[in-house]
């Protein structure tokens, strides 16, 4: 099973991943979890390209090097992993490339996006996606005074739209579950942990 965790920064999507994690551990089921950008030696150094460095970068150059960090994951870790019959956790997906470089850079059209997501995750589609909903003000809020990366600085208006992407995806994609993030995390954790005990009784 794979599945996946979006939202703007903030949403507190690191938390109900541990959560989720653990409660898989301590089910005894295995249990695999990688960051995006990131997971595989390669894609650690294509995020601090990414994340850390200061200069300026062309919006397809990040588009691009986003897919690049994927595919080098996807066929690397997740593959073998959901071949072995392991579940895997993405903090991070194709959606976000979606969302953030879509419809937040504009960085290409959305069906381009779509071709190269497709290209990127060797056609692997998630079983379910996480979508933690919540206000760019409320995750600016939870965010202020941490040290951001290149990514988290884009501004006020760039994640107005990041989220108002992510609102389009999980109304086009059955996969995505929307859950309100401004809950507390117990709430989050048991309604995420409902979900997949009836998508598996299902």
């Amino acid at each position: 099973m794979l599945i996946t965790f979006e939202g703007i920064d903030g949403c507190g999507k690191s938390t109900q991943i541990e959560k989720l994690k653990h409660y898989f551990e301590k089910e005894g089921t295995t249990v695999r979890l990688f960051r995006e950008p990131g997971g595989t030696e390669l894609s650690e150094k294509i995020r601090h390209l990414l994340l850390h460095d200061d200069g300026d970068m062309d919006p397809v150059t990040e588009l691009l090097l986003f897919s690049a960090a994927r595919s080098q994951l996807i066929s690397e870790k997740v593959l073998p992993l959901l071949r072995e019959g392991s579940v895997v956790i993405l903090d991070r997906f194709y959606d976000s490339t979606t969302a953030y470089q879509g419809f937040g850079r504009q960085s290409a059209p959305l069906n381009e996006i779509e071709t190269l997501n497709a290209l990127a995750t060797h056609h692997t589609v998630p079983d379910v996606t996480f979508y933690l909903r919540i206000s760019p003000e409320d995750a600016a809020l939870r965010t202020a005074g941490s040290e951001k990366d290149r990514m988290e600085k884009a501004g006020d208006q760039f994640f107005k739209k990041v989220a108002a992407g992510y609102d389009q995806l999980a109304e086009a994609n059955e996969r995505f579950i929307t859950i309100d993030a401004a809950r507390s995390v117990e709430e989050i954790h048991a309604e995420i942990l409902t979900h997949l005990k009836n998508r598996v009784s299902s």
